[in-house]
């Protein structure tokens, strides 16, 4: 199963980005596919604060469009949200040791941790410091 970093969602929904183009497709695919596609509850939370922030879009996307995206996104049946239960503390722990982190970082180890608990074992990222986390293999769908 494929699971989905927040740079990609926001990529897809902002139309502004560089990248808008190629995330835009690899999402759709995957929504409109039948093979189970994950995104972690971390990174729709990360998703919206982002795209909603005025210091880093100017504009920022309207309150109302950011939660449209999000719903279109769970409307997609083959989408399996990631999220933490009893058992994941162990998996995060783990993370966070192996991978060395601390401060910011964090967020990485709970969405690689995350995506571990649930058997994901690729993630799509254009962000290279999930690489610190094994048993995840991160690619880049924007290059080629």
């Amino acid at each position: 199963m494929i699971a989905i970093d927040t740079n990609l969602l926001v990529y897809a929904h902002r139309e502004d980005s560089l990248w808008y183009e190629a995330a835009y497709a690899s999402i759709k695919g995957l929504a409109e596919g039948r093979t189970p596609w994950a995104i972690p509850w971390p990174c729709l939370y990360e998703f919206f604060s982002i795209v909603t922030h005025p210091r880093i879009y100017n504009p920022p996307t309207p309150m109302e469009k950011a939660i449209d995206q999000v719903e279109a996104w769970l409307e997609s049946p083959s989408l399996i949200l990631l999220s933490e239960s009893t058992e994941y503390w162990t998996v995060l722990r783990d993370s966070i040791l192996t991978g060395k982190v601390s401060g910011p970082l964090v967020h990485d180890a709970r969405v690689a941790a995350l995506c571990r608990h649930h058997g994901v074992r690729t993630l799509w990222s254009a962000d290279r410091d999930f690489s610190r986390f094994p048993g995840l293999t991160v690619r880049n769908p924007l290059v080629g």
